[in-house]
């Protein structure tokens, strides 16, 4: 009689860093760190091109009180970096650069404007390590 593998309970899913491939609901709430442990805020989204299938940007809710005047950040998908000890995004941005990079209202997040990534991506290429 040939077993059947058993499910993977949820702590041992948690802890599995083996694979390169991660579901979109699991990234959500995936906190983020810069690189002075300081923890940002966390990762309210991830934004798809539709046409080419490519991760635009992940979307990082930072600051607000239970989501009353809370403003979200568009970050690039190639300025995070998983952080396997921390279980988290790690990115090379103080809180100061983020406060100042583009934001959204929450409401707005999952509705941008065509000319919102243009406005991201002007604002990270002027990073002296994103090169754009």
């Amino acid at each position: 009689m040939s077993q059947q593998p058993r499910p993977l309970l949820d702590q041992e899913q948690a802890i599995d860093h083996t694979h390169r491939l991660i579901s979109s609901r699991r990234v959500e709430g995936t906190p983020v760190y810069n690189r002075a442990e300081q923890r940002l805020g966390s990762i309210h989204a991830v934004m798809i091109d539709k046409k080419d299938g490519r991760v635009a940007y992940a979307v990082l809710s930072f600051g607000g009180f239970f989501g009353v005047g809370e403003r979200v950040h568009p970050v690039p998908w190639g300025v995070l970096n998983y952080d396997v000890g921390l279980d988290a995004y790690v990115v090379d941005l103080t809180r100061e650069q983020l406060e100042r990079a583009p934001s959204l209202r929450l409401d707005e997040a999952d509705r941008p404007q065509s000319q919102d990534y243009e406005e991201i991506q002007g604002y990270y290429s002027k990073m002296p390590w994103w090169g754009l």
